[in-house]
């Protein structure tokens, strides 16, 4: 996949596992390795860009004796969502014209 278009559609993974609730950096990079490969080195400046935009914000809260950072998910990330998935129609037309202009 070209490295722009994966740089999008991992900020939409990740913002999708976040619109089921609050995660933390580990679960979020294995919610999301589910669909597309993702690293830590790769997740935590997604996150850092996504909290500077106001789509997530932070808390904190112990965990097993330790402190853990938590991420949740904000209306602006829960529009990003929206607007990502009301593309989809039209990403179907174009992937059908290329596909279609393969056939001739």
């Amino acid at each position: 996949m070209d490295i722009q278009r994966k740089k999008g559609v991992l900020d939409v993974c990740v913002l999708a596992v976040l619109k089921r609730g609050p995660s933390y950096g580990y679960r979020i990079v294995s919610d999301v390795s589910a669909c597309i490969q993702i690293s830590e080195s790769t997740l935590y400046p997604i996150l850092r860009r996504l909290e500077s935009n106001g789509c997530v914000s932070t808390y904190r809260k112990a965990y097993n004796g330790r402190t853990r950072k938590y991420y949740q998910i904000e209306q602006p990330g829960l529009d990003r969502v929206q607007a990502f998935l009301d593309e989809a129609d039209e990403m179907k037309q174009i992937y059908a014209f290329v596909e279609g202009a393969n056939h001739d």
